[in-house]
């Protein structure tokens, strides 16, 4: 039979919720500055109120925002699901060109933008009916508002389990970014899976503090702390800073962080690591790709017992599987080497051959996931929904293969594998054994044309000091790999480019390869 009703908790009420429960408690540090549960709602509802009267937004508006971490950005974001309006956040180092493609594509009906984002404002002018800017001045700027419509009421829109929440846009390593349309009734689910695989036990005596931007991954991690009213720590400088935000975990206690293997790196090897007291740390949660066993091993023995690894594309925010803190481990002999983990709670996980069938164990296929946090599928895009799902399940585009016992093992993304000489390679396991070069820091290995072989492999390396001679790598690298295996060329890079996120992109680095001719051999 057909559910009496569809009708789901609107997102806003959240925040709502623990400004009930904890309206004196700090909800928000921002630098010096300190906002209480309750002042955080009485700033959402006020902006609300702006959007709907002065603006004329209503359910199912889509409004863009380009900004850096703020506390005008953490607090928009339910403002407009109290109206049933979707959120649209940018990457804020995209170009204005970027930023405009977005506004058209989604159909934003406005604009919320950091005053310093002068061109991209005026690249979206007439793309969007207004701009409401942040930190700067005027009758339409966020703060001038928020005064403005003080104390106006909102009663939040009664909202559907697929109402749109939320558009989040991937990186787009083919073509154009995609919005993955995320809703209601899906990032409830989310939130409380994050709450119960990736930091149990998590609530208001605790803390967590933003080490990447609030548009993406960071965002919907934020969202989780909210429902259980832990306050969030948004670090004043607008540039990563290691010593900044190891010394505010040591003032605020910090029990929890989200961000990349990369950023968990950059933390653990600074020398600030050793200079603040982190024993409040209980969950180091990393995401966006798998961490290198040498980085892995690096980390817990710094950090001790607190890293929590899950493995999710944003099309099912963050929900595949999880890796939790009992299942790391220094001791290559206490630990499942290379897996990402188990099925997230609630959710179903199969490795699939080109047919949909589940493959045995051990044998490698494409990854694919059904369950309460897959996306809605992407907005006003038939030809990517068709090729992205297959009798329900949503294809992931990752490779990799299940043991017996259900851990998945990732081998790399089917647009990573490269064929050489008619074999299937997977530039993953080629990046760890480089990795266990003692001077190399980095490592990202691709497929470039070669008129015998067809492709053959490049290695980009960032060394820890001084460049090791190339030949050398590749002589030490044969007493770890086959030699169908071996990447044919080695180079070094004085930095590795890396996206918004702190992600290692092969998208980004293939570009730089084309841009110095280095994509073709022979």
């Amino acid at each position: 039979m057909r559910p009496v009703s569809t009708r789901v908790m609107n997102l806003s009420h959240f925040l709502t919720e623990s400004a009930r429960r904890h309206p004196d408690d700090i909800g928000l540090v921002w630098g010096d500055a300190r906002w209480t549960w309750a002042g955080i709602e009485s700033r959402a509802t006020a902006f609300a109120a702006a959007l709907r009267d002065r603006f004329g937004a209503s359910r199912g508006d889509r409004i863009l925002v380009q900004s850096t971490n703020c506390n005008q950005m953490f607090e928009a974001a339910f403002a407009c699901w109290k109206l049933g309006c979707v959120w649209v956040p940018a990457n804020f180092r995209q170009t204005p060109d970027e930023v405009a493609w977005l506004a058209q594509s989604s159909g934003a009906k406005g604009l919320l933008a950091g005053v310093e984002f002068t061109d991209h404002i005026a690249a979206c002018a007439g793309l969007v009916g207004y701009t409401v800017t942040i930190r700067g001045d005027g009758p339409d700027d966020y703060d001038s508002l928020v005064a403005a419509y003080d104390g106006v009421s909102v009663m939040p829109v009664a909202v559907e389990r697929d109402d749109p929440a939320w558009f989040f846009y991937t990186s787009g390593t083919t073509g154009k970014p995609k919005a993955a349309v995320l809703t209601h009734g899906q990032m409830a689910f989310v939130v409380t899976n994050h709450l119960c695989d990736l930091m149990p036990g998590t609530g208001p005596d605790d803390a967590s503090i933003v080490v990447a931007p609030l548009s993406h991954g960071a965002g919907v991690h934020q969202l989780a702390q909210v429902a259980h009213g832990v306050k969030t720590i948004l670090p004043a400088g607008a540039r990563f800073d290691p010593d900044e935000i190891w010394r505010l975990v040591a003032q605020w206690r910090v029990s929890n962080l989200f961000t990349v293997p990369t950023i968990v790196k950059l933390l653990v090897e600074h020398e600030a690591v050793h200079a603040h007291d982190r024993s409040s740390l209980r969950y180091v949660i990393y995401a966006g790709a798998p961490m290198y066993r040498a980085d892995q091993v690096r980390a817990l023995k710094v950090l001790g017992p607190v890293l929590v690894q899950y493995f999710g594309l944003g099309e099912v925010t963050g929900n595949i599987t999880v890796l939790p803190t009992l299942l790391h481990s220094p001791d290559d002999a206490d630990m499942r080497l290379g897996t990402c983990g188990f099925a997230r709670t609630g959710m179903q996980v199969q490795v699939q051959d080109a047919t949909g069938q589940e493959c045995g164990p051990g044998d490698t296929g494409e990854v694919a996931v059904i369950g309460p946090a897959v996306f809605a599928g992407y907005h006003d895009n038939p030809k990517a929904n068709a090729e992205s799902f297959r009798d329900g399940w949503f294809l992931t585009g990752d490779l990799g293969h299940m043991d017996a016992e259900g851990f998945l093992y990732l081998t790399g993304r089917a647009s990573d594998m490269y064929i050489s000489g008619g074999a299937d390679i997977h530039p993953r396991e080629i990046e760890e054994k480089i990795l266990l070069h003692p001077e190399i820091s980095e490592a990202a290995v691709l497929g470039i044309l070669d008129p015998t072989w067809g492709e053959v492999g490049i290695a980009v390396c960032v060394a820890r000091g001084h460049n090791p001679d190339p030949q050398a790598v590749l002589d030490w690298l044969t007493t770890h790999l086959p030699r169908y295996k071996m990447p044919k060329r080695v180079v070094f890079w004085d930095e590795m480019p890396k996206s918004a996120y702190g992600k290692i992109t092969k998208k980004m680095i293939r570009a730089e390869l084309l841009a110095r001719g280095d994509m073709v051999d022979g």
